[in-house]
């Protein structure tokens, strides 16, 4: 997709539902003074819909959601503007996908048990996705490879702590 380098890193931070991806991503983009893209309002109405009556999306509806993600690196790639990404990248399939968008993409991957993340999700009123969709999730994550270029941050930590971590471990 993007063949130029014009130098710009782009952070994808990944996880499953309830991993902190918003938050942490938000946090992060704001201390570098990037843009923060948040992945799950680029879903389309029928992926939204979907989850919200509890049913799993496939790779199928996954494809143009994660195209139109890596079209938006790319664009900012092309503008020189570096980015945080949040999306749960739960395939490595999908992050070559968003990989595709520009040459400096680097994955931060906010994992934590799984007891954590559903009391997260019960605290989430309202939230689209449901806490019975989690297994779904787990079951689809592909950890990190090491060719991938990327860290592994604990949802516990506090959510400096995780920017820090974050910030040390992509040597910014």
């Amino acid at each position: 997709m993007n063949t130029e380098n014009t130098g710009a890193i782009h952070i994808v931070v990944m996880g499953v539902s309830g991993s902190g991806k918003s938050t942490v991503g938000e946090a992060l983009a704001n201390e570098l003074g990037w843009r923060f893209i948040e992945g799950d309002s680029w879903h389309p109405p029928a992926n939204v819909a979907k989850m919200s009556r509890g049913e799993p999306l496939t790779d199928e509806d996954r494809w143009p959601w994660l195209e139109a993600l890596a079209a938006e690196i790319a664009k900012d790639d092309a503008a020189g503007q570096a980015s945080v990404v949040g999306c749960s990248a739960l395939k490595r399939a999908y992050r070559d996908i968003l990989r595709s968008g520009a040459r400096d993409v680097r994955f931060l991957h906010a994992h934590g048990s799984k007891e954590v993340l559903a009391e997260r999700l019960s605290d989430r009123p309202g939230h689209f996705f449901p806490a019975a969709l989690l297994d779904s999730q787990l079951a689809a994550l592909e950890p990190l490879a090491p060719d991938e270029g990327g860290i592994v941050v604990d949802i516990d930590a506090p959510i400096e702590a995780m920017v820090t971590e974050a910030r040390r471990g992509f040597g910014l």
